[in-house]
């Protein structure tokens, strides 16, 4: 994560040509075909500074569990301490699933009590340090994998799941594609600057509601590119919330060099009571 439209090492790059940097990066038009494409573009992994070094100790361990195509996925997990159908998914930036992503989980896991938190490894182990080998591992993951991984995880929760979803940039788009998947037991869905799905006969099986957290300054994610979202949500018969922040794409990883604080505590107290309605 039916055939999404995921970032996959799909399709030949023989006609790729970067874009200036000064331009514009169309993520949000981009078709599937072009999707692994974009891992290489000089310009979209400019969008993305390597992030600051940071070390996670804290609640949580690593599991894993069955997926459809035969291949066990991993994940970082954290039960609630009463038994509990409740379940936030948590996804990763393009970098992968690393520590600043673990913090992020346990965050959320102490905010919103008696959830069980899942952040879902969709790389398979690789994590990247720098943009080149974020776009890398970006490139090679395909997209029947990721969705392999989104359903083993629905799975692993049980069919009394309720299920709500948050992730960031890459992680974004899956939050959404995962709340798709989920079907009756989706029950919410945040999206931090994240691709939107474009396909308005997809949008309209959504069983929730969306909140979608932009950056004004964001070059792959811009501002016309959340109106269309908002647009294809109302004809599809969707509820979006949108919240766009005077900020660039990423600002609210405290690891990414661009991080913006205020903007970032802001969107979550946003992302936090949306949720915490939606797994009362």
């Amino acid at each position: 994560m039916k055939k999404l439209i995921l970032v996959g090492a799909m399709f030949a790059m023989q006609a790729f040509t970067p874009r200036p940097l000064e331009a514009p990066i169309p993520l949000c038009q981009t078709s599937e075909h072009d999707m692994a494409m974009l891992g290489a573009d000089p310009a979209f992994q400019m969008l993305h500074e390597a992030p600051l070094p940071f070390h996670y100790a804290g609640k949580g361990e690593m599991i894993t569990f069955a997926t459809s195509d035969g291949k066990p996925a991993s994940a970082f997990f954290i039960k609630s301490a009463k038994k509990s159908d409740k379940w936030l998914f948590v996804y990763q930036e393009w970098w992968g699933l690393n520590d600043h992503i673990k913090k992020e989980a346990e965050t959320f896991y102490n905010d919103l009590g008696d959830v069980n938190v899942l952040a879902l490894d969709m790389y398979d182990g690789q994590v990247g340090t720098t943009p080149q080998e974020a776009g890398k591992i970006m490139q090679s993951t395909p997209k029947e994998r990721l969705e392999a991984i989104m359903k083993g995880g629905i799975a692993y929760a049980g069919k009394d799941a309720k299920i709500a979803s948050v992730g960031w940039c890459f992680g974004g788009m899956l939050s959404l594609q995962s709340a798709l998947l989920e079907g009756k037991q989706a029950v919410g869905c945040v999206m931090y600057y994240g691709r939107p799905e474009q396909d308005v006969e997809k949008l309209k099986t959504l069983n929730v509601d969306v909140l979608g957290i932009f950056g004004s300054q964001d070059q792959g994610i811009p501002p016309a590119t959340v109106a269309k979202f908002e647009e294809n949500m109302k004809t599809a018969g969707k509820q979006v919330t949108i919240k766009m922040y005077d900020a660039v794409h990423g600002f609210a990883n405290p690891s990414n060099p661009k991080h913006d604080p205020t903007a970032t505590a802001d969107a979550y107290k946003n992302a936090l009571g949306y949720l915490k309605k939606k797994l009362s």
